[in-house]
């Protein structure tokens, strides 16, 4: 598949090289240039094409179903970068925010992209700075059509299962098997973020009890 990746720090820049190793192709942009270029040059030769500006990844993208994954801190920039995505984007496509947005933007945003036919995905996305080796854990919302379409792309991204035994009764009916591979789809619009969310906490909780033995 081909997507467009919008922001490249550490976490977006190694989604988007991941994905070209798995023979996907990306469309990459961030406002610091040199970043793009590095891009660029760490993917795999041919899957990978810089881009100017947001319009600009939409146009390399080939439809009829363009998406585009935006990797940027929660706030005004994850806003605006989906707002003028939803300007240049048509009535089938998908937006993704894979940042650590608050659940209840994403419902908001949801209903405005679906004015426009555009698909919205929140995707709750952990693995770090080891992602790119490591894989990365997603727990995402939006509509069920649109996350099974991308799915692909999940898969590729996804740590799998890894060389640790399973869980034992893994293999019971109604059990989504893709949590074995290290994602989830959680429900609509929000409970990707919602997860994550819950996640963090868990996650933040257990380093401040580590932190707080070690002072003792």
């Amino acid at each position: 598949m081909q997507i467009g990746i919008v922001g490249l720090g550490r976490m977006g820049g190694n989604i988007a090289v991941r994905l070209t190793r798995f023979g996907h192709d990306v469309v990459v942009y961030d406002r610091d240039a040199a970043a793009v270029e590095k891009t660029v040059a760490r993917a795999e030769p041919g899957r990978a094409a810089g881009a100017s500006s947001l319009a600009d990844v939409v146009a390399q993208l080939r439809g009829p179903r363009k998406i585009v994954w935006s990797m940027l801190p929660a706030g005004d920039i994850t806003e605006e970068t989906v707002m003028s995505l939803a300007g240049l984007m048509g009535r089938g496509d998908i937006v993704i925010d894979g940042g650590n947005t608050y659940y209840k933007d994403d419902i908001r945003r949801a209903k405005v992209l679906a004015e426009k036919g555009i698909d919205y995905l929140d995707i709750g996305t952990s693995g770090g700075v080891w992602g790119l080796d490591r894989g990365y854990c997603m727990m995402y919302g939006g509509a069920k059509e649109a996350a099974d379409h991308i799915d692909p792309i999940l898969a590729a991204l996804a740590p799998g299962m890894g060389d640790i035994p399973r869980t034992p009764e893994r293999d019971r009916e109604g059990l989504d098997p893709r949590a074995e591979q290290g994602y989830l789809y959680c429900g609509p619009a929000g409970s990707g973020h919602f997860v994550k969310m819950v996640h963090n906490g868990i996650e933040y909780g257990m380093m401040q009890a580590f932190a707080e033995g070690f002072d003792v």
